[in-house]
């Protein structure tokens, strides 16, 4: 459970515009127990890079708190990630002593710039720089499986058809192969002092930079290598 105290000051000396909230205790209480949930939420996301708004926050048994300094800890599901909807725990505190433990339930608005198509692209498409648009989008649409950038789609083939305004997923792009399984290639291998090149077949297919296993013609023998262009793999030694 991910926990966060936030000390709620209700000194009528230091902040003299609460003691005309104090004439209305379960709004001051509301406005209070919001402070500490958003204080939360940012907290929780704040190394993701998103927006964050707190849509919706729905809690009941604020007029049962006593008044007086209060401290309140927010509790939330292990596996919840900061954005979308969950349920929530709000644990009131005067000193040592628990007062009252209130359930509610938040609604996380979280924005972030995602790489979305503006057509249809079909299956087996090349993505081309005229296909896509960066747009910011609410990361619960895509339960937070998104590409944020357009160099990540750029030059890859879709393994299913995309639809318009759908944000891209990592596992509906693969590289294009420049190496096919099957192969005749050129082995390169080098160091500072000396470079030796011989003849492999690629044992499986992959796109530029990718590691394949390469198999020595002579030999026999198999070996992992990168995939330089397309007829070059090069392995170091």
């Amino acid at each position: 459970m991910q926990r966060l105290i936030v000390l709620i000051s209700m000194l009528v000396v230091s902040f003299p515009m609460l003691l005309e909230a104090q004439q209305l205790p379960a709004r001051t209480r509301d406005a209070e127990i919001r402070a500490a949930v958003e204080t939360y939420v940012r907290q929780k996301t704040a190394d993701l890079g998103y927006e964050i708004h707190l849509k919706r926050l729905s809690v009941s048994g604020t007029s049962a708190l006593p008044e007086g300094n209060l401290e309140y800890e927010i509790v939330a599901p292990q596996h919840w990630e900061g954005w979308g909807n969950t349920s929530i725990a709000v644990i009131a505190r005067q000193g040592d002593r628990v007062v009252c433990n209130i359930p509610g339930q938040v609604e996380v608005e979280a924005l972030a710039e995602m790489v979305v198509a503006v057509r249809q692209i079909d299956y087996g498409s090349i993505v081309t720089a005229g296909d896509v648009v960066l747009k910011k989008m609410d990361v619960s649409e895509t339960q937070g499986r998104f590409l944020g950038r357009i160099k990540d789609v750029l030059g890859k083939k879709t393994r299913s058809t995309i639809r318009p305004n759908s944000p891209f997923r990592a596992d509906q792009l693969e590289k294009v192969p420049l190496i096919k399984s099957g192969q005749i290639v050129t082995v390169v291998a080098e160091n500072g002092r000396m470079r030796v090149a011989i003849t492999g077949r690629a044992k499986s297919s992959g796109g530029k930079g990718d590691i394949i296993n390469v198999q020595n013609l002579s030999s026999l023998k198999e070996f992992p290598a990168k995939i330089v262009d397309a007829n070059t793999v090069m392995i170091a030694f």
